[in-house]
C-alpha cells in the first residue's frame, strides 16, 4: 500500500517537472517568435509591440469587429484623443490594408499608427473580444412611413393643420407636424408655450409662419414625446437642452431633426431643425449666378490652390454654395475633406466629418489634421476665430484649395473680419481667390404672378442703388425709363398657401482678387469694407441688391422682396 502511495507521488512529481518543462520550452518558442517578429518589424519599417497581458480599452476593439479581425488577424488596441493604434501579423496583406484605410477615412482627424504583431499577441487580443458588451440592434429614430406622410399630403393651408391637430390623439401630434413640415419642405419648427397656448410655427422658404395652435392641456404631453425620442430628460424644465433624432423613411431617405429646448415664462420653447439628406446638392449652373459671376466662379475654383468665401447671415444659403463648388471639384483624381456643423448633404466621394465641441473636435483642430490627410480641396463650414482662420490662410498659401464662410453683410466686408480675428493682411491679401457674397430671396409663385408698376419711393431707391455702379452694369436698365419697366409679385394661391412665394434663389455679389485689391490689403493695415468694396465695383462687380433688382426684373422675384432681404 505505502508502494503504491510512493509510486504515485513519483508520477505526481514528474508530472510536474514535465508541465514546467513544457512551460518553459512553450515560452521559449513564444520568445523567439517573439524575436523573429522584431526582426521581421524592423525589414519592413514599423514599430513593433508585445501585447501579452496589456488592457485592451473596449472603444479601441470596437473599431474592427471580431470576425474581421480573426479574418485578417488585424485589430485595434489604443484608441486616444489624437492617435489610433491598430496590430497587425501582415499589415501588407490586401484585405488587412483595406480594413486599415476604413479605419483611417472614417477617424481622418486622427493619427493612425500600425504596429507588427506576432501570432501570440494577436491572440492576447482575441481574448480581449470575449470580453466586449454584446451589441443590441436598436431602432433609432421615429418610425413615420409613406403612408403616414400620404395622409398629409392634401394640406394645402395652415389653417388645415389645427383643423387636423383637433381630431387625433396626443401620441399622433408629432407625427402629424412633422409629416406637414416635410411636405411643405419647412426647414425648421418652432414650437412655443404662451400665456393660454401653444403657438407652432414653420419656417418656409426663411420666412416663419403660424401653422397651429394648442391647448396648453397637451403640451405637456407633447414636449415629453419630443424630448423621449432626443434623448433629452424628460424632468429638466428650467435648463437648456439640445438633441436630435431620426426620421426613418427608407435607405437614403433619412432625416435628421435636431433640438433645442429653452425655459421661457409660459414653459419650454422647442425649436426643430428639419434637414433632409435625401436632397441632393444643386449644381452651379443651378444657383442662379449671372453670366458674369458664373465665369468668374468657374475660374477661380479651377485654381489648384487659394482661399474661396463665402459670406452672409445664418440661412443665406451658403452652404448650398460651397456643396455646388464641391459637387464640381469632385473627380476621381481630387480628395476633398470636409468638417461641418452640421453636416447637411452626404455628397459620394467626399471625406464629411462633422465637430463635436463636447469632445474638442472644433473647426480649427480638425483643420489642423487635414493636412496628414494630403487633400486637395478643403471646406471648413465656418471661420470664426484666429486659429481657424490663420489655418485655413496657411493651408491655401501651401497648395491647398480652401472653401469657408464667413459671417459679415458684404463680400467686401469679408476682409476687416479676418483681419479682426488678428490675421496678418500680407498673409490675407495672396491667400484670397475670391469672396462671394449672397443672400436667398423668394421666387414669386409662377401659378399667381401678376404684373406690377413701381412707385416713386421705389425708382428712387433703385437709382440710389445704381448711382455708383460701373457703366457695364448701368448699360443693363434704363434708369430714365423705370415707368416701362415690368415687375411682378404674387396674388396668393393654392399652390403657394396664399402666401404669393414658392421656393427660393440665391442673389449673388463676388470680387475676385486681382493684383490692385492684393495691394490695397497689403499697403493697409486697417483696410475698409468701403475701400475693398469701391475697388471691385470700379472693376465691374454687380452688388447683392443690383443682381436682386436684375432678378426682378426678369420676373423671378418682387421687388418688395429683394428690399426686404438686402435694404
Amino acid at each position: 500500500m505505502e508502494e503504491r502511495k510512493d509510486n504515485k507521488r513519483i508520477q505526481l512529481a514528474s508530472d510536474d517537472v514535465l508541465g514546467e518543462f513544457d512551460t518553459a520550452m512553450e515560452e521559449i518558442g513564444v520568445r523567439e517568435k517573439e524575436k523573429k517578429t522584431v526582426k521581421q518589424a524592423a525589414l519592413v519599417c514599423l514599430p513593433y509591440i508585445d501585447l501579452t497581458g496589456v488592457p485592451i480599452p473596449q472603444d479601441a476593439l470596437g473599431l474592427i469587429n471580431k470576425e474581421e479581425a480573426i479574418k485578417n488577424k488585424t485589430a485595434c488596441f489604443f484608441y486616444g484623443e489624437s492617435n489610433i493604434k491598430i496590430g497587425s501579423t501582415n499589415p501588407d496583406k490586401e484585405e488587412a490594408k483595406k480594413i486599415i484605410m476604413k479605419v483611417k477615412e472614417r477617424f481622418f482627424n486622427k493619427k493612425v499608427e500600425i504596429y507588427l504583431i506576432s501570432e501570440h499577441s494577436f491572440s492576447a487580443l482575441l481574448k480581449a473580444y470575449d470580453h466586449l458588451p454584446a451589441l443590441k440592434k436598436t431602432e433609432r429614430g421615429v418610425q413615420i412611413t409613406e403612408e403616414d406622410l400620404a395622409k398629409y399630403k392634401d394640406v394645402k393651408d395652415f389653417k388645415e393643420i389645427t383643423e387636423r391637430l383637433k381630431k387625433i390623439s396626443v401620441s399622433e401630434i408629432l407625427s402629424l407636424l412633422l409629416g406637414a413640415a416635410i411636405n411643405i419642405e419647412a426647414s425648421d419648427m418652432h414650437i412655443e408655450a404662451g400665456k393660454s397656448d401653444v403657438k407652432i410655427r414653420f419656417r418656409v422658404d426663411g420666412i416663419l409662419h403660424d401653422a397651429a395652435t394648442l391647448p396648453m392641456e397637451k403640451w405637456d404631453d407633447l414636449i415629453a414625446r419630443i424630448k423621449l425620442v432626443s434623448g433629452l430628460k424628460i424632468n429638466v424644465t428650467n435648463n437648456p437642452q439640445d438633441g436630435r433624432f431620426m426620421i426613418v423613411l427608407g435607405p437614403g431617405n433619412d432625416i435628421d431633426v435636431r433640438i433645442s429646448t429653452l425655459p421661457t415664462a409660459y414653459g419650454e420653447s422647442v425649436a426643430l431643425r428639419i434637414l433632409m439628406f435625401s436632397k441632393r446638392a444643386l449644381s452651379l449652373g443651378e444657383l442662379g449666378l449671372n453670366q458674369d459671376n458664373f465665369k468668374i466662379l468657374e475660374q477661380v475654383i479651377s485654381k489648384p490652390n487659394g482661399l474661396i468665401l463665402n459670406t452672409g447671415p445664418t440661412g443665406s444659403g451658403k452652404t448650398s454654395t460651397l456643396y455646388a463648388i464641391l459637387t464640381k471639384l469632385n473627380k476621381e483624381d481630387v480628395k476633398v475633406v470636409t468638417i461641418e456643423d452640421p453636416i447637411e448633404y452626404h455628397l459620394d466621394g467626399i471625406n464629411q466629418s462633422q465637430t463635436d465641441e463636447v469632445h474638442g473636435y472644433t473647426f480649427a483642430k480638425a483643420l489642423k489634421s487635414f493636412v496628414r490627410q494630403d487633400p486637395d480641396v478643403i471646406m471648413v463650414g465656418e471661420i470664426r476665430d484666429f486659429d481657424t482662420a490663420d489655418t485655413a490662410i496657411q493651408s491655401a498659401l501651401t497648395g491647398h484649395l480652401v472653401l469657408s464662410t464667413v459671417h459679415t453683410n458684404s463680400a467686401a466686408g469679408s476682409v476687416p473680419r479676418l483681419m479682426s480675428m488678428g490675421a496678418k493682411n500680407f498673409l490675407v491679401a495672396p491667400a484670397i481667390n475670391a469672396i462671394i457674397g449672397q443672400r436667398l430671396v423668394r421666387r414669386v409663385c409662377e401659378s399667381c404672378k401678376e404684373k406690377t408698376f413701381l412707385t416713386e419711393e421705389q425708382k428712387e431707391k433703385i437709382k440710389k442703388i445704381f448711382l455708383n455702379s460701373a457703366e457695364k452694369t448701368k448699360e443693363k436698365i434704363n434708369l430714365e425709363k423705370l415707368d416701362e419697366v415690368v415687375f411682378y409679385e404674387g396674388r396668393g394661391c393654392e399652390k403657394c398657401g396664399n402666401i404669393g412665394y414658392k421656393g427660393r434663389i440665391a442673389i449673388f455679389e463676388i470680387i475676385e482678387f486681382e493684383e490692385k485689391t492684393r495691394r490695397i490689403i497689403t499697403d493697409n493695415e486697417n483696410v475698409s469694407e468701403e475701400d475693398i468694396e469701391k475697388k471691385a465695383i470700379e472693376k465691374g462687380m454687380v452688388t447683392m441688391a443690383q443682381d436682386g433688382i436684375f432678378r426682378a426684373m426678369e420676373g423671378v422675384t418682387s421687388l418688395d422682396e429683394v428690399f426686404r432681404v438686402v435694404g
